[in-house]
């Protein structure tokens, strides 16, 4: 019998030649042609003689038929179970998800560790930095204040210098034309004409009007629309910042363009403590101010003690010390601080004048009293006529009028030269109301309000000042706005004003399923923005027969379905169940209503969960006695989660744990990494992976020319390093060598180059000019025949003339 599993079902088609699945006696399957062909190569009941119309092929016709529509209809309910199963299955795509974030995060922590390792100070610029950046990377964690709609990547956007907050390039431009025209229309007159500032919406830094953004930048201000990049942070050119630190430093931002504030200053310098008493030390040029807690020692600006504080900046405090002091006057003493010696008591000074009558009536004083001020010539009350009196008579009165202007300020006093203040002026005019719209007869010293309420409306232009008698100076509108924000929850809480209202200042906490994460957003934000991905695990009570659920994060909606064995014991066999938990199974729904067309939508799901027994039917027929062991094949999933194993169920039910874990192993090898970045070598395998790590690598002494191979596990551990020998040495020395006579002969070099130079120079100061310049002579080496030419041509022609005597008396 073939297993099921092993069954490919075929098309659905009826044409004839068609090419259709079926099983085969082996493991593969092959092709054969459907329906009533009449090919030789066409099987039949009858074989290759039978008729195509006998009996016998109509019913292995029939036959077939009938077992391809069960194969179909297997396949059928097999794919649209794994279609349910993956649609409520999101568990790994959440792990996915969950893995991806960790990455994300590892990066960008990488990409402040040479900022978090030796800051030493103050890090809240540093934190900011990283909160800037990973919201740059999460999406829709960026929104726009204005509009409180998310920033995406492929849209032009504008930071704010002060908070580095981040706002759409038209809702920044907007914003910044609507503050200019609400504060430039208050007064007519200066309507448009003076350069009014804008504030940011978010931290109120004023900018002028040539500051309007009109051209998008990059974070760092040196590319102009940027391109979109996946690899780099959004709205980033990629560049070396290179801005300037706050406060300035001398250095540069090393980090590539990004949002937010300039982390410090990482560059190290040597600096000495404030009192300059330790020995200079290297630090960050961030935290370069340091104290070396030892007593500072400076003069304190009473002159006796010193300051006992440890080593601080700036001045030194007061002295704490306390002493007596006499005042300044000298006739109290009292204890006080050492720091302020000098303080007047609230004693009169009491010391007789000059004049021997009076006394100083000064509060204690420093110095001489002064002449008694009643001495020379005095004037009358009106200051009219002066008297020269002794300093114990006082000034009469000149009986002239006195004519000082009264409290009104047009009118003057009719009385005579008097002691004290003038009478109040009682003349009557007529007066103007302060709106000047009435005019009434009354005296001068009473104030005219009419009881006509202002129409004006105030700088709201909303609601009319009502105030009597306004003179035109109508104060600010102090009715509360009210107006409904943009976030839809909150009213305006400033006074009513004109214009678009600011961005609702409050926050609101998204949080997760089981709310121990949460992610604060801009009031009006909470509706769009996707809950965070929570780390806990799910707390919800399984809702199968099983103690525990498996352990996954938490999460929305319902929790995956349960893949742990069922374990219940069968009641036949007596064994455990080895399938999946199937309390809550997907199964489809027989006898329902058939549409009767595909306008007809299903008044009832497709599939239900229910709880299913799940033991294997015995596939003989009713027969004496036990039945046999169960040979179905289930599938199962290797320890790497990676291959689907078929066992049979009689193994599995009765296997111990060490036999599961062999029948769930692949044979593969296991595709997990160890620590050291390596491939696990052992077999697929249960649990973590263990650490024994034997495979060679490469290790080279420092110099990098001895080379050897070794367990990786052993240089891991520091066990086995690799030092220069003597060979090593020798040949570091040999090329230092090299290097300074190359340095050595390219200085001597240049020294003749540098006097060839100067030698010229002084030539043309001289005014000598040659004109004939010799021409370099060249020496050429003669050859032989050149040298001895002329006694070789008489020996030659001797040679030849001896030569062809000697032939010619041969001949003869």
């Amino acid at each position: 019998m073939e297993a099921s599993w092993r069954q490919v079902a075929g098309g659905r088609g009826r044409a004839r030649g068609r090419a259709t699945a079926a099983p085969s006696s082996g493991n593969g399957i092959h092709l054969r042609g459907a329906g009533g062909g009449r090919g030789k190569g066409s099987v039949g009941a009858g074989g290759p003689g039978c008729s195509p119309g006998g009996a016998a092929t109509a019913a292995a016709a029939e036959l077939m038929s009938q077992k391809k529509f069960e194969e179909i209809k297997k396949a059928n309910q097999a794919a649209a179970k794994k279609l349910v199963e993956e649609h409520f299955s999101s568990s790994s795509e959440e792990e996915g998800d969950e893995d991806f974030e960790g990455k994300r995060g590892e990066i960008v922590a990488n990409t402040f560790i040479t900022y978090t390792t030796q800051t030493d100070g103050d890090t809240c610029e540093l934190e900011r930095t990283k909160q800037y950046v990973n919201e740059a990377f999460q999406a829709g964690a960026m929104t726009c204040l204005i509009c409180i709609a998310s920033v995406k990547r492929n849209q032009a956007v504008w930071s704010c210098s002060g908070c580095f907050c981040i706002f759409h390039m038209p809702c920044i431009q907007k914003w910044a034309k609507d503050s200019q025209f609400l504060v430039s229309s208050l007064t007519d007159d200066d309507f448009g004409k003076k350069d009014y500032p804008w504030p940011c919406p978010k931290c109120r830094f004023e900018y002028k009007r040539s500051d309007t953004p009109s051209r998008y930048y990059c974070y760092c201000g040196k590319v102009e629309d940027p391109p979109l990049d996946p690899w780099l942070v959004p709205h980033s050119c990629g560049q070396v910042c290179e801005r300037e630190f706050k406060p300035p430093c001398g250095h540069k931002c090393l980090l590539l363009c990004h949002p937010g504030p300039c982390p410090p200053c990482p560059k190290m310098v040597t600096t000495t403590c404030y009192c300059k008493k330790a020995k200079p030390i290297p630090r960050r040029c961030s935290a370069k101010k340091w104290s070396c807690q030892l007593p500072c020692g400076r003069k304190l600006l009473c002159g006796q003690h010193k300051c006992e504080n440890p080593c601080h900046a700036g001045s030194c405090p007061p002295c704490p010390r306390v002493s007596r002091q006499k005042c300044v006057c000298g006739k109290q003493v009292a204890e006080r601080s050492c720091a302020s010696p000098l303080w007047h008591c609230d004693r009169v000074c009491g010391k007789t004048l000059p004049c021997g009558n009076h006394t100083c009536e000064q509060v204690c004083h420093i110095g001489a009293c002064g002449e008694c001020p009643r001495s020379g010539k005095r004037s009358c009350p009106c200051q009219k006529s002066k008297f020269s009196l002794p300093c114990t008579e006082d000034v009469p009165t000149c009986g002239d009028s006195c004519d000082k202007v009264l409290e009104c300020g047009i009118h003057r006093c009719s009385q005579r030269c008097h002691r004290g203040p003038c009478e109040t002026c009682r003349q009557e005019v007529e007066k103007h109301c302060r709106c000047g719209k009435h005019t009434k007869r009354m005296p001068c010293h009473k104030p005219y309000l009419c009881e006509t309420k202002c129409v004006k409306m105030r700088d709201c232009q909303k609601h009319q000042c009502r105030r009597k008698c306004c003179p035109g100076n109508c104060p600010p509108c102090d009715q509360n706005c009210g107006r409904t924000l943009g976030c839809r929850n909150h009213k305006c809480p400033s006074v009513c004003h004109r214009g678009s209202c600011y961005p609702c200042p409050e926050t609101v906490d998204v949080k997760c399923n089981c709310g121990s994460t949460k992610v604060t957003v801009p009031c009006g934000r909470e509706r769009t923005t996707r809950p965070p991905k929570c780390k806990e695990q799910c707390s919800r009570p399984p809702t199968c027969h099983h103690t525990s659920q498996e352990k996954h994060r938490c999460h929305f909606g319902s929790c995956p379905p349960c893949h742990q064995p069922c374990q219940k014991v069968l009641e036949k066999c007596g064994h455990l169940c080895p399938a999946p938990c199937h309390d809550q199974a997907l199964i489809k729904q027989t006898g329902r209503h058939q549409p009767t067309g595909p306008w007809e939508q299903p008044s009832e799901p497709a599939f239900i969960q229910t709880a299913l027994p799940c033991p294997h039917p015995c596939v003989l027929p009713c027969h004496p006695g036990e039945c046999p062991p169960c040979v179905q094949m289930l599938r199962i999933k290797c320890h790497c989660k990676i291959t689907s194993l078929y066992v049979e169920c009689r193994k599995i039910t009765t296997a111990d744990v060490n036999e599961k874990n062999l029948l769930s192993c692949c044979k593969n090898q296991c595709p997990k990494e160890l620590p050291c970045g390596h491939r696990c070598k052992e077999m697929c395998h249960p649990g973590d992976c263990p650490f024994n790590c034997n495979q060679k690598v490469k290790l080279r002494c420092p110099c990098k020319r001895i080379k050897k191979e070794l367990q990786c596990n052993k240089v891991r551990e520091n066990q086995i390093s690799i030092e220069c020998d003597t060979t090593c040495k020798e040949m570091k020395r040999k090329a230092s060598a090299i290097k300074e006579a190359e340095a050595k002969a390219a200085l001597e070099e240049e020294k003749r180059r540098q006097q060839a130079e100067l030698e010229a120079f002084e030539n043309r100061l001289k005014g000598r000019r040659k004109k004939n310049r010799k021409r370099d002579e060249v020496a050429v080496e003669l050859t032989l025949w050149q040298k001895y030419k002329y006694y070789l041509l008489p020996m030659c022609a001797v040679a030849v003339l001896v030569f062809a005597w000697y032939i010619a008396h041969n001949v003869d």
